[in-house]
């Protein structure tokens, strides 16, 4: 006798069924979250792009009402640039944009959401997918000098400086960031003093200090940075911001120095002043290679009363600001070797040039021992070209100051603060590599 199977028949197209809704539902489970992963991708993305934007756009403004509102315009217009609306049919959602100011430190918040619709999914009873991003970036506070070079070389392009260094200004917080501003050609000046209390800085006055400036004499970009990294230090320890930064900008390698030439005893030339020298080697017939003595506090005056033809041999120590200085040597067998002679003319080309780049690197490195970035930006051809008694380029003496990552292995140093060197070909990259350099000190903050 036969079993009727009616009754299982049916309990299996239950099972089926309930099978059927549970497979569609995993499947579902897999393809939504498969979108859900790249909807958030692209949310971390835009919400990143949004913070960082916002903590450049900080610095516009004359107040925290106006530096908030231009923040909270960069962050919606970079968001909506890195999340369109729709994307794999979502539905974004910026919240506001948190800013805050304390002390000198600028937090910006920025969250967002978006609403994904489910495919197969549906079956189980979802109906949207809800993802949700948010990024800080944390704009500390910064103690920052533009060291700019106004050597003579750099005329043709100086209205194309000028306006690139007055740019640059306007992307830091005029509230917040401390700045001090010097110039150096043949020597070095300061134009503004960074505050050694008080934070902010006048943007307008350096910016018409900029706008003002005269093009002419050598380069002396050892004076350049002393005064810079004194500058830092003239803030004292608890006033000091959590990041201290030296921009250089030079067009060409140095080849002028500064220190007291004359014994002490020299009347009207015991003061300190700079030497330089001349790019090409002199002829066997030259009597002298060396022009100054430059005035410490003008880039590119000379002490009518003392006469280089006096200078019979090179100092043994730096020691421009202070006689008895045992610092930093001049007379020395490394990196580069500098003899005291001055006696002939090729001696005295020779020791200029390397004494100018064995300062401008001991200044650098002591800076960044004492925690200080340094970027620097270089322009024009004669940056790539071999120059002075070792024919060394000019870029590798910046990206050596800077630390940068491609600096040559005889002056890399890993354990100290590694900056960035950019190079503009021409002035029309100026201005791309001001915003580079601008972008990696915020980077540093973040």
């Amino acid at each position: 006798m036969r079993i009727p199977c009616r009754k299982q028949h049916g309990q299996v197209l239950v099972m089926m069924a309930l099978s059927a809704v549970v497979l569609i539902g995993s499947v579902g489970l897999a393809i939504d979250s498969a979108l859900g992963y790249l909807v958030k991708a692209r949310l971390n993305a835009a919400v990143d792009a949004a913070s960082l934007a916002a903590a450049r756009a900080v610095t516009l403004g004359n107040n925290e009402a106006e530096q908030k509102a231009h923040a909270r315009e960069a962050a919606r217009h970079f968001f909506n640039i890195n999340y369109p609306d729709r994307f794999l049919l979502s539905t974004p959602q910026l919240a506001p944009t948190q800013v805050s100011f304390d002390a000198g430190t600028v937090t910006i918040d920025v969250a967002a959401s978006a609403s994904l619709p489910v495919s197969l999914m549906g079956v189980l009873g979802f109906r949207t997918l809800e993802v949700a991003a948010s990024a800080q970036t944390i704009r500390k506070d910064l103690d920052m000098v533009l060291a700019m070079d106004t050597s003579g070389s750099l005329k043709p392009n100086q209205d194309a400086v000028r306006q690139a260094g007055q740019d640059f200004l306007d992307k830091f917080n005029p509230n917040v960031d401390r700045l001090g501003l010097l110039h150096f050609a043949s020597n070095a000046v300061q134009d503004i003093a960074i505050r050694a209390t008080s934070r902010g800085f006048d943007r307008a006055s350096a910016s018409n200090l900029i706008g003002n400036y005269v093009f002419d004499g050598g380069t002396n970009t050892a004076e350049g940075l002393w005064q810079a990294r004194d500058q830092l230090n003239t803030i004292g320890i608890v006033n000091r911001s959590s990041l201290r930064v030296i921009v250089l900008f030079s067009d060409g390698s140095p080849a002028a120095f500064s220190s007291h030439f004359f014994p002490t005893g020299s009347g009207n030339c015991r003061s300190a002043g700079a030497v330089a020298t001349p790019t090409d080697k002199p002829d066997y017939r030259s009597s002298s290679a060396l022009d100054g003595l430059y005035k410490m506090d003008k880039s590119n005056e000379k002490n009518g009363q003392c006469n280089t033809a006096g200078v019979s041999e090179f100092p043994d120590w730096y020691n421009a600001h202070d006689a008895g200085a045992r610092a930093f040597a001049v007379v020395t067998g490394a990196p580069r070797v500098v003899s005291k002679k001055a006696d002939t003319a090729l001696k005295q080309w020779t020791n200029v040039h390397r004494a100018s780049r064995n300062l401008a690197e001991s200044f650098a490195s002591k800076a960044r021992q004492e925690g200080i970035y340094i970027f620097t930006l270089g322009m024009g051809a004669s940056l790539v070209k071999g120059e002075g008694p070792d024919l060394e380029k000019g870029e590798d003496l910046l990206r050596c100051l800077a630390n940068a990552p491609d600096a040559r292995p005889a002056c890399r140093k890993p354990a100290e603060p590694q900056g960035l060197y950019c190079y503009a070909a021409t002035e029309t990259d100026l201005s791309p590599c001001f915003t580079r350099l601008a972008s990696a000190i915020l980077r540093i903050s973040k």
